[in-house]
């Protein structure tokens, strides 16, 4: 069994990590830290998890050495301390932006303070399966991945792959999400009152998952704007590209295929009828699965691709996970292969 403990277990992620990490079969849930809810029991805070573990959380300071550590803190707090959880376990899995880029100088242009532990950059792995797998399943330190980031990548990349984004014109993309992406720690952007019913664009230019995409897919050009929606879980990518050269339906049928087969985790949804004609993130709530798609507009060559996620699941946790079974040379669906639920 492989010991696990998660710093920063009472947040979303780190609900859903101990959801999927107490029923893994090859997995031992050691500790879980949080130090506002120091002596409480885990399922006061993440009652769906009522009869499934005894744990209490602990301080971070009574952390004991275990064979993975799982960082689920807000952004800005692995880095400080990150010799410290060296220090505790072999491997290194963070949830966090903290060692998303490879940049020092990226990472303070776009997250606007200093990286506190730039040496480290270059030792973390990019934590996307789907673009990363070899070198995830031989790394120690693997990041964590913005869950619009994914969203974008996952609907972009095999038109990447296949040389037919026009570099110069690049991808825009409009990035639909719930509201537990701004975690459990209330704000005025997702108190209730102010969050309900609302369909707001809160960022329209600048958003730091930007710099992930443009590190992934190697294009400068990339546009990201973000829309809250009145939903918990949930992001739709919709993604704008010319493509260089004219394409066809059966052209991207075979893109994406090629692409994707094999992946455990991708389905490719493009139908000419229905109600989930395309993705939609919301039959996707509590599983790891990704579904992508695209419209094609044959007169101008515009193409229109779509990824969905859940974005605690795929977005965060899932992903995470399927890294961990990776690292640990486990079968990658491990743990991962519930479908999402439905209707919600």
């Amino acid at each position: 069994m492989i010991r696990v403990s998660i710093v920063g277990g009472s947040g979303y992620v780190g609900g859903e990590l101990l959801r999927l990490l107490l029923r893994h079969p090859h997995v031992e849930v050691r500790q879980v830290t949080s130090e506002r809810q120091a002596g409480q029991w885990v399922h006061r805070v993440h009652p769906h998890l009522r009869g499934f573990t005894d744990l209490r959380f602990v301080p971070s300071e009574r952390l004991e050495p275990c064979d993975i550590l799982i960082l689920a803190m807000p952004h800005g707090r692995a880095m400080r301390s990150i010799d410290r959880w060296a220090g505790l376990a072999d491997r290194i899995i963070d949830c966090s932006a903290d060692f998303r880029l490879r940049d020092a100088a990226a990472y303070e242009r776009w997250y606007g303070t200093p990286h506190r532990a730039p040496a480290w950059l270059n030792r973390f792995v990019y934590g996307l399966p789907e673009v990363n797998r070899e070198v995830i399943r031989s790394a120690r330190y693997v990041s964590g991945v913005g869950c619009n980031a994914v969203a974008t990548i996952l609907a972009v990349w095999p038109l990447v792959r296949a040389g037919l984004v026009d570099p110069e014109r690049g991808i825009v993309a409009e990035v639909k999400v719930g509201s537990s992406e701004a975690g459990r720690q209330v704000g005025p952007a997702s108190h209730h009152p102010e969050r309900s019913r609302s369909i707001r664009s809160y960022a329209p230019v600048g958003h730091r998952h930007t710099a992930e995409v443009q590190a992934v897919l190697g294009l400068e050009a990339v546009h990201l704007s973000m829309t809250a929606v009145e939903t918990v879980r949930g992001a739709l990518a919709t993604c704008h590209v010319f493509s260089r050269e004219p394409v066809t339906e059966r052209d991207l049928w075979r893109v994406y295929r090629q692409a994707y087969a094999g992946e455990p985790f991708v389905r490719v949804v493009h139908e000419r009828t229905g109600l989930y004609r395309h993705p939609d993130p919301k039959v996707l709530v509590g599983s790891n699965y990704a579904d992508v798609g695209w419209a094609l507009d044959e007169r101008t060559g515009r193409i229109v691709a779509f990824g969905a996620i859940d974005n605690l699941m795929k977005g965060a946790a899932g992903n995470a996970v399927q890294c961990l079974n990776l690292m640990c040379g486990f079968d990658e669906r491990t743990g991962l292969d519930a479908p999402g639920v439905y209707p919600v």
